[in-house]
């Protein structure tokens, strides 16, 4: 069966490209007012290959060999384009829309030349944007874009399976997603309720055109984050026929289905499901995750001035446990500890544009909700509610409605807008826990609603040729919770941004600014045995985190630049957990909920560093990045120490490169170094009490020595080998992915647990027959993780 195997693939790698005649079509569009510019020069980057569009700013190129290819656009009036690495298929016509903006300078005798990154008044440092081949063939990137991201500066996670993202050292619930402007309140399978991390991601790649990564100077439009903004940009649907793209890859399998709607629509529309519970299953590990979710995308143009989008995500996800692998201690300690857990959650929403002369009008409204439920009984025995340990449901449900308008008025570009949420969050919670100060049981329903309001206004403008830019910005942002967070003058948000080309091809950027976040709604909606919203009368306030960037930049003539930028992020008014004595910024890399307790608005924190990444995009072939960053996060504890943070990663790198062969060969690999992140020592006394294990299932951790231990660093080696075939009606891509190379052991925490006979049985301590006898099981996480994926376009 193998040689067969063998066999076939030899004889497909070496089929030629049947009927190479693909084809790009697009429009060039001025990016004010979406009218067609005619007569814009498009020519393929590197050849004499190009056309000229038509008298409404359409083009064509055919005759084209299946390939990648970068495009340079060019009018006069307007500033060059550059756009990377449209893939053409000699099935399909690739349709690329490109918008262009009006260069206020006018200078027609001047070549200039278009930058290959990136770059916005509002935001000239700290943002960097990914396209969809550079996700979808990323190492180890598993077509996630949790995962594909680490290769970006700035960016860490947690040593473990999970997509948590730490941005420049601040928490996983710090980040915010926006879809075409639709904000998506998470993006992973299994989430932590409280935070935004998960083990898989939601998004499906093959819906992607683009995503912006703002890891600071985020733009007035986009508030409620503290750490980063990531702005996904769908793809359009097909036009000419419809059509399907089916894969499975190393945990999913999926079909997407596109094509055209009238005359002048489209949709995309598309479904995955896992299959990791039968490999888990087969490997007989103790739990049994099952995911599903849904995606689609619907854009309609309505006369030459209006354009309607109506997008949806959401997922389906099951926890459940696997009690016939409890055959080692490992097996029985995670069937002890994990709940059974259900969620689903849903987005829907719709985008309306309408452009005017000056610019356009942008009406957004959409609706988000997460439902959430988890149930644990002792030892797994739900023959009684006497062994009830955990009975959590909680829901939480968001409308929002957002208008804008952005005009280019005599040279500076003004966005002005407002923005309405209504909320709604419910929480039916029944634990027992037991730490250091002994057993508590915690029961309270909270059903609890109020209103977010917003307004913000950004102007930007270019001077002296263009080698100076400013820009300013202002937010406001308030909630009808509480008497803090009512009036939107205590949340000003004001920021300001500038640029100067001091030379051809070098420049200096800056950006500082004031960002405020809205708590959890699980810190929000706690009530105790009173039914009162303890955290309201305990002042919970906005988190605010005051921003300082500045950085120098290089671009070269071979669409590469390198960079360097300092950063300086200052926390106030963190929820810090009552019973704990911690801030609320050191959790969310686990699954569950946190922030369910009460909390006071006193946490202090603070991140900085320094970030380096020279980055080379596709160019005759090759690919590559290598970033560096060293940041410091730290918090203060309950005696008003800066300490340690939990995101405290300090060293990060990563080098990611690639190269295309021809026949359609491809190979990249990707290194990634991440310093060890802090931990916290297990309280042994309290975690041997009977008492206590009989509910937590796990070591009570030594709060008062928070953040005291460090792991080891962590690092690994992914690499991946593509080989794309074009056929007359369809496209196949086979590749090979390896995570971990070599295998290496990440040191995670140890898992504290009884000693126990060989029956199974816990021992108890024969010097105090209150406790058990306790033993450190050593936890290392990594493997080397092959995954054969397969891709088909019909």
């Amino acid at each position: 069966m193998k040689s067969k195997l063998l066999l076939v693939l030899a004889i497909m790698a070496g089929l030629g490209v049947y009927g190479q005649s693909a084809v790009i079509i697009g429009s060039v569009l001025d990016e004010t007012d979406n009218q067609g510019i005619p007569f814009a020069n498009v020519i393929i980057q590197g050849t004499t290959i190009g056309v000229a569009t038509d008298i409404d700013g359409n083009f064509r190129l055919e005759n084209l060999e299946p390939a990648l290819y970068n495009l340079e656009i060019t009018s006069i009036g307007y500033k060059p384009s550059l756009v990377y690495e449209i893939r053409a298929y000699n099935n399909r016509e690739q349709r690329v829309d490109v918008r262009m903006s009006p260069d206020v300078q006018m200078l027609e005798s001047v070549q200039v030349r278009a930058n290959p990154f990136n770059k916005t008044a509002e935001s000239p440092v700290s943002l960097r944007t990914i396209g969809t081949e550079e996700i979808q063939r990323n190492p180890g990137g598993s077509r996630d874009i949790s995962r594909v991201i680490r290769s970006l500066p700035g960016v860490s996670s947690t040593a473990s399976f999970r997509n948590d993202i730490l941005i420049r050292g601040g928490a996983p619930n710090e980040n915010r997603f926006f879809i075409d402007g639709v904000e998506v309140p998470n993006i992973n399978h299994f989430a932590t309720q409280g935070s935004s991390g998960g083990p898989v991601g939601l998004i499906n790649v093959d819906f992607l055109r683009e995503v912006d990564l703002f890891t600071a100077a985020f733009p007035a439009s986009r508030g409620n984050a503290l750490s980063s903004v990531f702005d996904f940009k769908f793809r359009e649907g097909r036009t000419d026929r419809w059509g399907a793209t089916l894969t499975t890859g190393s945990s999913d399998v999926g079909a997407t289905l596109e094509g055209p709607i009238g005359n002048t629509g489209n949709i995309l529309f598309s479904a995955r499901r896992s299959y990791l519970q039968f490999l888990f299953k087969a490997l007989e590990l103790p739990f049994l995750p099952t995911y599903n979710d849904f995606q689609f995308r619907y854009k309609v143009k309505i006369g030459a001035s209006n354009e309607l989008t109506v997008l949806g995500i959401g997922a389906i996800d099951q926890f459940s446990l696997n009690l016939v692998a409890n055959e080692t201690e490992d097996q029985r300690y995670l069937l002890d500890l994990l709940p059974v857990n259900e969620q689903w959650n849903y987005t829907i929403g719709a985008v309306f544009k309408h452009y005017h002369s000056k610019g356009y009008v942008t009406v957004v409204g959409s609706r988000n909700m997460l439902n959430n439920s988890a149930v644990k009984y002792a030892g797994n025995d739900e023959s009684t509610q006497d062994n009830l340990i955990l009975d959590y449901d909680s829901q939480e449900m968001e409308n929002k409605f957002r208008l804008e308008n952005t005009s280019r008025l005599n040279g500076y570009k003004v966005d002005v807008g407002v923005a309405y949420e209504y909320v709604r969050y419910t929480n039916e919670t029944f634990n027992r826990v037991f730490d250091a100060a002994g057993p508590l049981t915690v029961e309270f329903s909270s059903a609890l609603d109020f209103h977010k309001y917003g307004f913000f206004a950004q102007v930007s403008r270019s001077f002296a040729a263009d080698r100076v830019t400013l820009a300013a910005g202002l937010r406001a942002d308030g909630a009808s919770y509480g008497a803090a967070m009512s009036n939107p003058l205590d949340q000003l948000s004001p920021r300001v941004s500038a640029s100067w080309t001091f030379a051809p091809s070098w420049s200096l950027n800056a950006n500082a600014g004031r960002y405020f976040q809205l708590p959890a709604y699980t810190v929000l909606g706690y009530r105790d045995e009173n039914n009162t919203l303890v955290n309201r009368d305990n002042g919970a306030k906005y988190i605010r985190a005051d921003h300082l960037v500045a950085g120098l930049e290089y671009n070269t003539a071979f669409n590469s630049r390198v960079t360097v930028e300092g950063f300086y992020k200052r926390y106030a008014d963190y929820p810090f957990l009552i019973r704990d004595s911690i801030a609320l910024a050191n959790l969310g890399a686990d699954f569950g909920v946190i922030g369910n307790e009460p909390v006071l608005p006193i946490g202090e924190g603070r991140a900085y560093g320094i970030e380096f990444m020279a980055q080379q995009k596709f160019y005759k072939g090759f690919y590559g990045i290598f970033a560096y960053t060293y940041v410091v996060s730290e918090f203060e504890n309950s005696r008003g120490e800066f300490i340690p943070s939990s995101w405290d990663n300090r060293n990060i790198i990563s080098l990611t490169a690639g190269v295309r062969f021809k026949r359609n060969w491809e190979l990249g690999a990707r290194f990634r170094y991440a310093g060890g992140l802090p931990y916290t020592p297990f309280d042994v006394q309290t975690s041997s009490l009977i008492s206590s294990w009989q509910v937590n299932n796990s070591g009570v951790l030594a709060l008062d020595q928070l953040n005291s231990l460090r792991l080891g660093a962590s690092h690994g080696l992914d690499v991946r080998v593509d080989k794309k075939w074009s056929f007359e009606r369809w496209n196949l891509n086979l590749y090979l992915d390896i995570e971990n190379l070599y295998n290496f052991q990440s040191p995670q925490p140890g898992f504290l647990i009884p000693e126990s006979a060989p029956d199974g049985t816990f021992l108890v301590d024969p010097a105090d027959d209150q406790r058990y006898l306790l033993k450190e099981l050593e936890n290392q996480n990594g493997t080397v993780l092959p995954t054969l994926g397969i891709i088909i376009i019909i």
